[in-house]
């Protein structure tokens, strides 16, 4: 298990000013979990990441795997990062060029400490190659490896140390679309079969949505909201995290009342008065803003039967994507982001009506 608690890490820029990357950072990750650090450039996932991994000394905090301290400031602890026992890949897979792919993979092991036996040696190495699929180019020059190729070969590398912790800085960062996704199964798959704790840095809402057990994301050094996947998606704890994770509508609103309860509000809005959900109490008159998923905008071309959050709308605009398609819909002067299956075909300039599921609203408090 991971544990870090009361990060502070700050340091000078090049103008001398005092960038404060991570501010009062703390959270678990419990043993064979994948955590990720969520968060937009400068944000800081990465500098929280290298503090963990050694290689950026917090001025405040600790940090401990499995009970075994690391780095503790209260009690003047710092394991030097040689010696944690971490495995790290980052952006840069620095792959050896002059080495084949059996050579890098068995690279920290020849280097490291602890003597190995030849024969001990190969089989680390090649259940290592076969558990990233890579054993039958074990003879390859590494250089000859595609991009996917090399970034198994840099966990491979990470991997064969049996690390206590791995720790991954957005390390599908180069490959193109389709084969990132590809990697992220691959990586997934790999995590769970050999139940390696992990963080995971990234500033992809997707890749970090279809990895994680866990996510934190963070602004401006400090962890906004912790939650599984599906909270962070579908009970943001405010605007930011609910515009960063995916794409949301948001709509002002300011509080009429409790609405059934069940944590359930009545909330009048530009479009009309809306029933809502919400994590917190809130009083009459608060003003909240209301996040709406484009998914959760149901559009039909026949009047709905239910008796809540119902419009007619305009379709404005249409954009055909595949899969799906993005309608914007106007409500008076308001326009709502709508995805829907491209079965549904309705016109631009043809009336459309909009439903609202109130357990789908999300009212959070205004800044």
């Amino acid at each position: 298990m991971l544990r870090v608690e009361g990060l502070y890490t700050e340091y000078p820029n090049e103008r001398g000013e005092i960038v404060k990357a991570a501010q009062d950072v703390t959270f678990t990750v419990p043993e064979g979990k994948l955590f990720t650090l969520l968060g937009p450039s400068g944000c800081g996932k990465t500098t929280t990441l290298r503090s963990i991994a050694g290689l950026e000394r917090p001025r405040v905090g600790e940090i401990a795997v499995n009970e075994r301290v690391v780095y503790s400031s209260a009690k003047r602890i710092f394991v030097a990062p040689n010696r944690r026992g971490f495995g790290m890949v980052f952006q840069s897979y620095a792959i050896w060029p002059h080495m084949t792919v059996y050579g890098n993979a068995a690279f920290p092991l020849q280097v490291g400490e602890k003597r190995q036996s030849r024969a001990g040696l190969r089989d680390k190495v090649m259940r290592v190659l076969t558990a990233v699929q890579l054993d039958h180019l074990a003879d390859r020059e590494a250089t000859k490896l595609s991009g996917g190729q090399q970034q198994r070969l840099a966990l491979a590398r990470a991997l064969v140390m049996e690390p206590a912790l791995l720790l991954l800085d957005e390390p599908l960062s180069n490959l193109d679309a389709k084969l990132r996704e590809r990697m992220r199964f691959e990586l997934k798959r790999l995590q769970r079969e050999l139940k390696i704790t992990t963080v995971y840095v990234t500033h992809d809402q997707s890749e970090a949505l279809a990895l994680s057990h866990e996510i934190a994301v963070m602004n401006e050094g400090r962890i906004q909201q912790v939650g599984s996947p599906r909270d962070i998606y579908e009970r943001p704890g405010s605007a930011f995290v609910a515009d960063f994770v995916g794409s949301t509508n948001f709509l002002d609103g300011a509080v009429l009342g409790p609405d059934g309860g069940d944590g359930r509000y009545r909330v009048r809005t530009e479009i009309g008065d809306l029933s809502v959900l919400a994590s917190e109490a809130l009083r009459v008159q608060d003003k909240v803003l209301v996040s709406v998923r484009p998914e959760d905008v149901e559009l039909t071309e026949a009047r709905p039967s239910a008796a809540v959050n119902v419009w007619q709308g305009t379709v404005d605009q249409k954009v055909f994507l595949g899969e799906v398609v993005d309608f914007q819909v106007k409500l008076g002067e308001r326009a709502l982001l709508s995805r829907q299956h491209p079965s549904l075909r309705t016109p631009i300039g043809q009336p459309i009506f909009v439903q609202l599921d109130p357990e789908k609203c999300v009212a959070l408090k205004a800044a």
